[in-house]
This record gives C-alpha cells, sequence and structure tokens, in this order.
C-alpha cells in the first residue's frame, strides 16, 4: 500500500491502536528516515487523547533505548534497538521477560528471534515519489486481519 500524507499514515496508525490490547507487541521495520518513530508518535497521541490523558511529545528513543507511556490503564514501552548488536544485549534489556501486562513497540527488531503470538509488524519502506511511503502489515494471532491492508 502506498502512503501518500502525513495524515494517510495517521489514519493508519489510529487503525492499529483501536485494535491494541496489553500483552500486543508492534515492531516497526524500515531505513532511518522512513517515519517508524512518526508512526508511533501518531499511534501514542492518539491513545493519549482517546484515553482523556495528556498529549506528550513522543521521541525516538535511539539513545535511550526505551520511554514509557502511561495511560491511565495502559503502559506503552516503546524501544529503539537501533544501537544493539548482539543477542546478549537484548536479554539485559529484558523486553519479554516482564510479567507486566505492556504494549510494546520496537523498532528496528531485527535480532529478536522467538516467536510471539500477538505481533503486528509493519515494513515502511521509501517509495518513488519521496513524499510518499509504502506500508505493509504483516499480523499473526489476532493482527492476521491487518495483512490485507
Amino acid at each position: 500500500m502506498i502512503v501518500k500524507s502525513l495524515e494517510h499514515l495517521n489514519s493508519l496508525s489510529k487503525k492499529v491502536a483501536d485494535q491494541l490490547s496489553k500483552n500486543d507487541c508492534i515492531f516497526l521495520i524500515g531505513e532511518i528516515g522512513v517515519g517508524k518513530t512518526t508512526f508511533t508518535r501518531y499511534l501514542i497521541n492518539y491513545l493519549q487523547e482517546k484515553n482523556g490523558g495528556k498529549i506528550t511529545e513522543v521521541l525516538s528513543p535511539t539513545f535511550n533505548l526505551l520511554y514509557e507511556y502511561d495511560l491511565n490503564n495502559i503502559k506503552i514501552m516503546h524501544y529503539d534497538l537501533y544501537r544493539i548488536v548482539d543477542v546478549s544485549e537484548l536479554r539485559h534489556l529484558g523486553i519479554f521477560s516482564d510479567k507486566q501486562e505492556t504494549i510494546k513497540i520496537i523498532e528496528w527488531p531485527q535480532l529478536i528471534d522467538f516467536p510471539l503470538s500477538d505481533k503486528l509488524e509493519i515494513h515502511l519502506d521509501y517509495a518513488k515519489n519521496e513524499n510518499q511511503r509504502e506500508i505493509k502489515f504483516i499480523g499473526s494471532g489476532k493482527w492476521k486481519i491487518f495483512n490485507e491492508l
């Protein structure tokens, strides 16, 4: 699918956000600057607004590795694994070892190699028109419905 504008990307992020529940995992895959963090910003800000919370700034956690967002009864963990080079570093982060009911959004998830039941991969690529993006959804479990988008 071709995303022709930021408004279009925003509407897609809302469709994803409306289906999210605790323990879901979203993998964002694509080159630097393709829109992974922008998608995440739209999604988190929409959920903040929907849950009556304060709209906050959503930045890329490239250097921090993690930003957390508490939205009343929902906790979102936004990871950026760009700087992680070895699988052993992932274990130290404990992304999947916590027993908390959280939504995990993970940019640069390529080192994660174990299966997850309810995972949505969002692949973003540059399109021929520099202001557009190609987006592809690959879901497992309840997210299979997004494969047709």
